[in-house]
């Protein structure tokens, strides 16, 4: 197998398969917040800068 040949395969690869599992990666952690159980982690989360510090 040539560097040319290993190249395009490589290219191929990326350009169908790896395209896919990003964009499915993606998707899935872009929904991850949105799942049911989440609701109570997003809201101390979202709370979390107004507690008081008493690191002084």
């Amino acid at each position: 197998m040539s560097l040319h040949s290993t190249y395009e395969a490589l290219r191929h690869f990326a350009d169908s398969w790896a395209l896919m599992a990003m964009t499915g990666l993606f998707g899935l952690l872009a929904l991850w917040p949105f799942r049911p159980g989440a609701s109570t982690r997003n809201e101390h989360a979202a709370r979390m800068i107004f507690e008081s510090d008493d690191h002084d």
